[in-house]
């Protein structure tokens, strides 16, 4: 796999590397010494997927509060997305930074987020189908947001939002 670390430090491009023969290719998503090798969490406490019948339909942004933080490994397996990662640590010189990646069934590529992010993407296509790891159980109590379209954040969003759900629509900007 090729690792390639965004803008933001601790986050990753993931790049198959593809064996072709005349039945298609094989390649590794995940490896555990390779994750390790690259100082990238490798607990997988959960693989979740996420379904989104409507292109422009947005997810996030959100969290979970430490002890529950979780690195999250987001690869799209049908459709497209424009997935965003935004530091939310404090203490860190890159703090309310994001950066976004277009992660497709096409591109075949994964985007690493390490714990005290935020997470979030917007869908490209109709019928995208997300699968992804988090390091740590989903702790309801220990999720928080913050409103895809704070001004603080400016995130270049390359579509509109044409489907958000109540929750994340009402998560409080970071002036609040």
């Amino acid at each position: 796999m090729i690792y390639t670390e965004t803008s933001l430090a601790g986050v990753y491009l993931i790049d198959i590397e593809p064996v072709e023969d005349l039945r298609g290719f094989f390649a590794r998503g995940w490896c555990q010494r390779e994750f390790a090798a690259h100082h990238l969490d490798t607990a997988i406490s959960q693989m979740n997927i996420a379904f989104n019948p409507h292109a422009g339909t947005l997810r996030g942004l959100h969290y979970q509060t430490e002890p529950h933080a979780e690195a999250k490994t987001i690869r799209c397996v049908r459709g497209a997305v424009f997935d965003v990662a935004v530091d939310m640590r404090e203490s860190s010189p890159n703090y309310l930074q994001w950066v976004g990646q277009e992660l497709s069934a096409e591109n075949h590529s994964s985007l690493y987020i390490p714990k005290g992010f935020a997470h979030g993407y917007l869908t490209l296509e109709p019928d995208t189908e997300l699968l992804y790891s988090a390091s740590e159980f989903y702790t309801p109590d220990a999720e928080i947001g913050i409103r895809y379209d704070d001004p603080a954040l400016a995130i270049g969003w390359p579509a509109p939002v044409l489907v958000i759900s109540d929750k994340d629509a009402s998560w409080p900007d970071l002036s609040r």
